[in-house]
């Protein structure tokens, strides 16, 4: 995992989740008590093996700049690795803030294509779940593929919310739609049990979501942002522009997973937690922790 390099999109000013979003950013506010959602996918990179990560954000940054300096210092006891906030600026080949996630990734182009790594984690930074990133780049090398995106099976009426991936047998990304309903909808079944679920929750889950979770290689990164310069998302834009010229495929993940984007889903996440002793998602792993910083 020393050949990858974790990139955290903060996402935009959060407006679904004021006024959490009032003082900070949204990847900064704060979940069950004593973690930020940015805790998360650093937790899970660390855990992964991953230990050099960008945080990318642009709006209220001072207070998730402040909690990830005085928490992740991976210099000491994790090895060499580190934790760093990239903050949207202006420049004059860049007058403009970020426009959307590809966007954001290709104003910092010139700093990640200084490290010497293979392939490239995009991740989101207000999402809770945890999931072993060294197993999804794995399979991406294993598959030889250009992108991987990581999939959620889902049923036809969480479906209708998503963008929907329609895959092979190989696994191998065929067609994107974004939020497709009706015919549309039911022309993007998968047969999910390729996956390795049972037949049952296969039936109930045909159809795969994307999580806004992708490994890219490093050519096919580069090469998608400088080939549309005009793009300004990956889930959008990007990921089905790459489907013409490109091997795509599709990593299940069937666990817990929950996007906190609103404050419905803020209040049910916090208070799924208090279901004990078996909370659907549970902060204490000993093998898997969550880690935050004491207060």
């Amino acid at each position: 995992m020393k050949r990858v390099l974790g990139i955290i999109l903060g996402g935009g000013a959060g407006t679904r989740l004021f006024p959490l979003t009032k003082m900070r950013a949204k990847p900064a506010v704060p979940l069950a008590a004593k973690y930020r959602l940015i805790d998360i996918p650093v937790s899970n990179c660390i855990n992964s093996g991953i230990t050099k990560i960008y945080a990318l954000t642009q709006f209220n940054s001072a207070s998730l700049n402040r909690h990830l300096s005085r928490t992740y210092n991976l210099s000491a006891g994790f090895g060499q690795g580190f934790v760093e906030v990239l903050a949207a600026q202006q420049t004059p080949e860049s007058p403009s803030w970020f426009e959307g996630t590809a966007d954001a990734v290709r104003k910092y182009k010139w700093l990640f294509q200084e490290w010497d790594v293979d392939e490239y984690l995009i991740l989101s930074g207000d999402q809770l779940y945890r999931m072993d990133y060294g197993a999804f780049v794995a399979s991406h090398r294993a598959l030889g593929a250009d992108i991987s995106v990581a999939a959620l099976p889902v049923t036809p009426e969480q479906g209708q919310s998503f963008g929907l991936m329609r895959t092979d047998s190989s696994r191998r990304i065929l067609e994107f739609r974004e939020k497709p309903h009706g015919d549309a909808l039911a022309q993007m079944r998968v047969d999910t049990s390729v996956y390795g679920i049972s037949p049952e929750e296969s039936r109930e889950k045909p159809h795969l979501a994307s999580m806004g979770i992708y490994v890219f290689s490093r050519k096919a990164l580069f090469d998608l942002l400088d080939q549309n310069p005009s793009a300004t998302d990956f889930g959008k834009e990007i990921i089905p522009t790459a489907l013409r010229d490109h091997d795509l495929r599709a990593y299940l993940f069937n666990d817990y997973w929950e996007d906190i984007g609103t404050i419905r889903a803020f209040y049910e996440a916090n208070l799924a937690l208090t279901e004990q002793p078996l909370p659907a998602f549970s902060f204490y792993d000993e093998n898997f922790p969550i880690y935050t910083r004491p207060r």
